[in-house]
């Protein structure tokens, strides 16, 4: 896989640190489960990768520069796209000699925070990540969050969904049309409140007692109070334990007003923001599974069923961010760097996000352009040694080369199996990488020999 799949933007203000990011993204894209000197193939190259990520000249953020912009050029020529928000944590728990890591939600566990923004289209394509964001917890406040409800949001770490917000804003280009798409942690009023430029919308995941004006007083009951507008069925992804499946959604939705928090200080002067509440439940869910229930606010049009369905059919591609979570995780295995401080370990984690998004970018790739050539995912070697091993001789379509790749990652590619995703295509990738640099001594073994 080297040199390929984008990252064309990469400013990191000095050519030489330029390379050395592109080189560490394509070593670690190749073996995404290796670890950094085996990725690197070999000792003096892990050390360049270790003093990249050691240099106070290279930003975190400025590392995360390269797959935003990447993601505009990615983004489709029309239509609106849907910004998706979601934090995970990252556990160094067990590196006890790393310095400068917080504590995570459990009290004894260690670690880093990050946020990411998917570039989702409106059809269910990511098309990049718009922005990544990262922090540790202070271990001197622990135990100290009496005052957490008082503080302004923008003391807390809810202030990150305001932030990412509004650098997808920024990053997009002007007049595209921008849902910002959130779970339930992104409830804030302030969220609700903050001032959006035109084409900006949200769509938001929330409780049922958030408070509203009117007679019903909270949200939850101010929709039940409304007719269901008919039923729509939703495909839900692997989460919890929940296998994939199909689910029966019976859809209301109502006008609110959300009022400001009780306990905000000055809330009298602070205005209610007015939305749409939707509702689906699932009121014959399968038997031992839990019925899927979701009360969502947006601020797009909600005139009809048909607007309604539409927004939760969006709200349903945020288990993308989640995948593309895994993928850094599992994939990529970044809780297995073993660097000294926090700050190290950031930087490299911001590099294995770009490596995370190729490889989800790739999956999904392959889907959208299953005809488009191969070359555009993977080098002459690798591609010379799908050649070898299944022909023909002529290279495959971009469909048929991430098929063959991920049948070396276990894919067993019968009828029923649908295509492959993100877990046989990088075990096939390190495979695929591992044959290609063996047929490249060979090649390189014969011509010295023929001369």
């Amino acid at each position: 896989m080297r040199q390929t799949l984008g990252l064309r933007h990469v400013d990191l203000g000095d050519d030489r640190l330029n390379r050395r990011f592109l080189k560490i993204v394509d070593d670690l894209a190749a073996a995404p489960e290796a670890g950094l000197p085996e990725a690197s193939g070999g000792w003096a190259a892990a050390k360049a990768a270790y003093r990249f990520f050691d240099n106070p000249a290279v930003e975190a953020g400025t590392i995360a520069d390269a797959p935003r912009r990447d993601a505009v050029e990615h983004l489709p020529p029309g239509g609106p796209i849907l910004a998706v928000q979601d934090t995970t944590s990252l556990d160094f728990t067990g590196h006890e000699a790393t310095e400068g890591l917080g504590y995570l939600d459990h009290p004894r566990r260690r670690g880093l925070l990050v946020h990411s923004t998917l570039a989702v289209s409106a059809d269910g394509v990511p098309c990049g990540l718009l922005d990544r964001r990262s922090w540790t917890r202070d271990p001197r406040r622990l135990g100290k969050s009496t005052d957490r409800r008082s503080r302004p949001t923008a003391e807390k770490e809810s202030a990150r969904w305001l932030e990412s917000a509004a650098a997808v804003e920024a990053a997009l280009p002007p007049g595209r049309e921008v849902v910002t798409v959130a779970d339930r942690e992104a409830d804030i009023y302030d969220l609700f409140a903050r001032p959006r430029r035109a084409g900006s919308h949200l769509l938001v995941r929330v409780k049922p007692r958030r408070g509203v004006r009117g007679p019903d007083r909270l949200l939850g009951d101010a929709v039940r109070a409304s007719a269901a507008r008919g039923t729509m069925a939703v495909e839900l992804g692997r989460a919890d334990g929940r296998p994939p499946r199909t689910a029966v959604l019976t859809v209301r939705y109502a006008a609110v007003a959300v009022k400001p928090p009780a306990n905000r200080k000055g809330a009298s002067g602070l205005p209610d923001v007015p939305l749409t509440a939707i509702l689906v439940e699932e009121e014959s869910p399968p038997e031992g599974q839990e019925p899927v229930r979701w009360w969502l606010v947006t601020t797009l049009p909600v005139r009809s069923l048909a607007d309604a369905e539409r927004a939760v059919r969006w709200y349903a591609l945020r288990w993308l961010v989640e995948r593309y979570h895994f993928v850094l995780k599992s994939g990529c295995r970044v809780e297995r760097l073993q660097l000294r401080t926090a700050g190290r370990l950031d930087r490299a984690v911001a590099t294995c996000s770009a490596v995370a998004w190729r490889l989800l970018w790739l999956t999904y790739e392959a889907r959208r352009h299953p005809e488009g050539p191969a070359e555009a995912a993977l080098g002459e070697p690798e591609r010379a040694v799908l050649r070898l091993l299944e022909g023909p001789d002529e290279d495959p379509t971009l469909k048929d080369a991430v098929r063959r790749v991920a049948k070396l990652g276990g894919f067993l590619g019968r009828k029923g199996d649908g295509e492959p995703g993100v877990k046989t295509i990088w075990r096939g990738l390190r495979r695929l990488e591992a044959m290609a640099a063996g047929y490249t001594l060979l090649l390189e073994a014969m011509k010295k020999h023929m001369r």
